[in-house]
């Protein structure tokens, strides 16, 4: 426990449990709802250990789109307390995990420091398939110039490309971070984990390809459970199936991801007409994206 901190008496009966911690750890107690579980810590740990234990142990319960305090159990108070500012183990002692009443609420801001693009799966031969493919093709390539000219990365996967083709020749992967083939209708492979763990900073992805009820909608919920704000372009994203579209698009604004179109998203990132970029963005969206079916099937 930090030398500024009163030391926490240990439990009346052993807050550990049974059998004795290992050499070198600290016997805690770990609450959560109406459960408790004996484990132990190293001694010294702090706050993010004790997340992490919680994690461990109640992971399964754990609702990520909560915010959480720890509390302490300060027998001279007989109650819980607020974790101490640096606190750590040092003696046997009972923390708990109290979830807050209010849920997070997604903001969607955007800005280019901590923004990703994601181009999913946008190859050659789901031309025929896909409906108005040719339409999302060219926002795509919209939003591809639009990073380029913020200095965004972005990430493109290709789903099975020896069977399904490269990306279409319309849009231009020049200066692209990576282009990765895949299995997993996920675009969250390890290799793509590893660029976003090399960008400092990242807290949101705008993400668009297809198909919307499969590889968009499979991306997005695993980005989300990662911590990552996810902002779904609607005018460049599609399926074959217009219903399979409309319900993914749906089920996934219910769950706080942010659907939004390619207009929003550019001038959200430069948010004001004196950016430097500005203008150049301003070029990319004189002319409006086309409207097609998917307008009215969102």
């Amino acid at each position: 426990m930090a030398a500024a901190e009163p030391a926490v008496p240990a439990l009346p009966g052993g807050g550990g449990g049974g059998a004795a911690a290992p050499s070198g750890t600290v016997p805690v107690l770990f609450c959560f709802s109406v459960f408790a579980r004996p484990s132990s810590v190293p001694h010294g740990a702090g706050y993010e250990l004790l997340i992490q234990k919680f994690l461990s142990l109640y992971g399964d319960q754990i609702d990520m789109h909560r915010k959480f305090v720890v509390q302490l159990f300060a027998e001279e108070w007989g109650q819980y307390v607020d974790l101490p500012k640096g606190f750590a183990v040092s003696e046997r002692c009972k923390v708990r995990l109290v979830p807050l009443q209010i849920q997070l609420t997604t903001l969607g801001n955007l800005t280019p420091s901590s923004t990703v693009f994601f181009c999913c799966d946008m190859q050659e031969r789901f031309r025929p398939a896909i409906k108005y493919f040719g339409d999302i093709i060219s926002v795509g390539q919209r939003l591809l110039q639009g990073a380029r000219i913020l200095g965004i990365p972005v990430i493109v996967t290709e789903q099975y490309p020896k069977g399904l083709g490269s990306t279409v020749q319309e849009i231009d992967l020049t200066g692209v971070k990576l282009v990765l083939p895949k299995t997993k209708f996920s675009m969250v492979l390890p290799e793509v984990e590893a660029a976003l763990a090399e960008i400092p900073g990242v807290r949101s992805v705008v993400l668009f390809g297809v198909e919307t009820h499969v590889c968009i909608q499979q991306t997005a919920l695993e980005l989300v459970g990662r911590g990552i704000e996810v902002h779904i372009v609607a005018d460049a994203t599609s399926s074959r199936s217009m219903m399979d579209r409309m319900f993914a698009l749906e089920r996934l604004a219910r769950t706080g991801i942010i659907v939004t179109t390619s207009e929003a998203v550019l001038l959200q990132l430069v948010a004001d007409k004196d950016h430097p970029k500005f203008k150049e963005i301003q070029n990319l969206i004189k002319a409006s994206a086309p409207e097609s079916g998917l307008l009215s099937k969102v």
